[in-house]
């Protein structure tokens, strides 16, 4: 019921130009991976590829050890959960979840086992014999879900499903579908451009870009080393700054201003220059002693478990600190503060290639 996808040199082109060029990747067996970028990056495109709705102009696509280059969509065995639900309003809740099982020529006491059996994962038995115009959104999504499930497919393609949703309900339905995902193993395929979405559901994420991946990993290993600049940026928030790196005594110093700077123990191949440094708003740290980078509050923002400040330095660059709120009182704009860095949060890129040059995963410390 489950399989591993790969993609193999994979080439897709629209009118002789390249969208995708060379793409490869392996998706494991029951694994829940998704596929996350800006709009326009390709990842809608690679969806439709695995179904079958977009040709392949070069690689390979295969489910475990099969080629699926020419297998028709109907013949490939997947489900697919669309943006729009795509749900039949003239069918009750049961017969949209069983259209596809009698299509199939399914026994009626196997479709009503089956049928019962998906609701109860979906959580929707109560509505079993409800119109769906007399559903909530997030109730209609669940019927998209089941109906998908309830085929027993190999592969579960998802394209924006919660993008119709309000914010509430989206936060709802990602964590039931991850889930009822869990709960019935099926290889899950996953496409977004909700970084907050693809974090929250994802075994693992392939972040793309101009139609290439620029780093495939789990969610924390994404946020917390990214591979480069544009996934430092793509993947929450942060502030990228330009510091020289300088070689002090035998030690690695990153030189954040005149009168504060970091000790580096994890990098040893760049001897001095300018890098390019990513910053999380929440790996500053306002100081209440005399070190630390220099700098005012610009304002500042309240968002209940937080405060977001924008901080100004003295060289005239703003960055973004968040804090716990349960700090005391906001600090109000004009305050002179004192920025301190987490050191082994940060993420160094070389200044060119906009590449991560840190050395091993020091967030396991």
């Amino acid at each position: 019921m489950s399989v591993t996808i790969s993609f193999n040199n994979v080439i897709k082109k629209y009118n002789d130009k390249p969208v995708i060029s060379g793409l490869s990747l392996d998706i494991k067996k029951g694994e829940f991976f998704t596929l996350l970028g800006p709009s326009g990056c390709g990842k809608t495109t690679l969806l439709r590829m695995v179904a079958g709705f977009n040709s392949i102009e070069g690689g390979e696509i295969t489910f475990d050890d099969k080629v699926m280059n020419r297998i028709t969509p109907q013949h490939r065995n997947i489900g697919m959960v669309f943006q729009n639900y795509a749900i039949f309003p003239n069918l009750s809740v049961k017969n949209n979840v069983a259209f596809g099982l009698k299509n199939r020529k399914i026994p009626k006491d196997e479709i009503e086992r089956r049928v019962d059996h998906i609701l109860d994962v979906v959580q929707i038995s109560q509505f079993k014999n409800s119109m769906p115009e007399n559903l909530s959104g997030g109730q209609q999504q669940r019927i998209a879900l089941a109906r998908a499930i309830v085929m027993e497919p190999n592969v579960l393609l998802m394209d924006e499903p919660l993008s119709n949703l309000d914010a509430k309900l989206r936060v709802d339905m990602r964590e039931a579908i991850k889930l009822i995902q869990h709960e019935v193993g099926i290889t899950t395929v996953y496409v977004t451009h909700d970084q907050e979405e693809a974090m929250a559901v994802s075994d693992r994420i392939a972040v793309m870009n101009s139609g290439v991946i620029q780093q495939v990993g789990t969610p924390r290993e994404i946020y917390q080393r990214p591979a480069n600049i544009f996934v430092s940026n793509f993947i929450g928030r942060t502030n990228i700054v330009e510091r020289s790196l300088k070689k002090v005594d035998n030690r690695q110093v990153l030189i954040m201003d005149e009168n504060y700077q970091i000790d580096l123990d994890d990098i040893t191949q760049y001897a001095e220059e300018i890098i390019k440094v990513s910053i999380r708003p929440e790996e500053f740290t306002i100081s209440d002693t005399s070190e630390g980078m220099a700098g005012v509050i610009q304002h500042n923002v309240f968002l209940g478990i937080n405060v977001h400040y924008t901080v100004q330095l003295s060289n005239g660059e703003n960055v973004e600190v968040t804090e716990e709120s349960t700090l005391g009182e906001p600090l109000e704009p004009g305050t002179e503060v004192k920025l301190l860095v987490n050191k082994e949060k940060i993420n160094l890129f070389h200044y060119e290639s906009e590449k991560n040059i840190l050395e091993g995963d020091s967030y396991a410390k």
